[in-house]
């Protein structure tokens, strides 16, 4: 049967009839700009005028966004850009290194933590602080998108240890006693602002902290870039500056923007104080005020989102 296929594929259907061989290279071509890339490889296998085909730089060049010259020129910044395989669409991480981090001069206060688990290799720990504040700024021709913004932190110090992660809270203290205020702003005038409490671990005595020991994504919120935003500059900050009691055993390593549409994908969702799925207006009613903003009412995309929020629900 194997060798049916393969002459199936290259020399016809077998018998001396055209097969999917006979194809012309740019037929295959402009069907490839249909398809996303993982699906473009996989067709490629199949004999070589797909093979050809899925070698075209036009093929390739309709896949990345239009400004894919300048995320290659990035690539040595402490910012990282990358480009969603499936989707094409552009998303960044913004190490801590590249942030203004109070006291981080100070060894008293802070540490760089060398770490296999941030895309940077390295990770801001703090001791111990009374004024906590992180602030950082990009500025970046961001591609026409709803964007969702969001600081990743680890309470504890973790390790490994004979081979086992293993997480040290010794110096976790203070985050449960006033909640830590998280904003943005762009250059254009939109604002998110969020406040939370870091470490509950009051709050669930019986089932213990689960906000301890693990990465967690905290939400800000989501901001537009339209057509006519040639470049966009958005102005993040974390703090709590509560002088009245110190804060400590923290670990910051990046603040990631991301398409909302992508986020729907990935499902689950760290934010506030508990994990949960997103919900209908996190998902939906961004993208259509976002959809309504440009002009565009795109039904089929809708009724994407309102079926992929379901599926998520049923898992929950």
């Amino acid at each position: 049967m194997g060798a049916s296929l393969s002459n199936l594929t290259e020399n016809g259907t077998g018998n001396g009839g055209p097969g999917l061989g006979d194809i012309p290279e740019s037929c295959v071509a402009c069907v490839f700009l249909y398809l996303t890339p993982p699906e473009i490889c996989n067709l490629a296998r199949l004999n070589r005028a797909f093979r050809g085909a899925a070698s075209s730089d036009a093929v390739w060049e309709a896949k990345l966004p239009s400004n894919y010259h300048l995320l290659l020129h990035l690539l040595s910044h402490p910012d990282v850009v990358w480009v969603d395989r499936f989707t094409g669409r552009v998303c960044m991480s913004i190490s801590a290194k590249a942030m203004a981090i109070t006291g981080i001069e100070d060894r008293r206060y802070w540490n760089w933590v060398p770490t296999e688990e941030s895309r940077f290799n390295v990770v801001a720990y703090l001791q111990q602080i009374w004024w906590f504040e992180v602030d950082g700024v990009v500025k970046f021709p961001f591609p026409p998108d709803i964007y969702t913004l969001s600081f990743r932190i680890h309470l504890g110090r973790f390790s490994k240890r004979l081979g086992r992660r293993v997480s040290n809270f010794d110096h976790t203290h203070g985050w449960e006693i006033k909640p830590v205020r998280f904003e943005f702003s762009t250059s254009d005038g939109q604002q998110a602002s969020h406040e939370c409490f870091l470490d509950d671990i009051h709050q669930d005595d019986a089932n213990g902290s689960y906000k301890r020991g693990c990465w967690i994504e905290y939400k800000v919120g989501e901001f537009i870039v339209s057509k006519s935003d040639p470049e966009t500059e958005v102005r993040f900050s974390m703090k709590q500056i509560d002088c009245t009691h110190s804060k400590g055993g923290l670990c910051v390593d990046s603040v990631s923007i991301i398409p909302l549409m992508l986020l729907i994908s990935i499902g689950a969702w760290r934010i506030s104080s508990r994990l949960f799925l997103l919900s209908f207006s996190d998902i939906l009613l961004p993208y259509l005020a976002y959809r309504s903003m440009s002009g565009e009412h795109d039904a089929v995309t809708c009724l994407f989102i309102l079926e992929r929020f379901y599926q998520l629900d049923s898992l929950s």
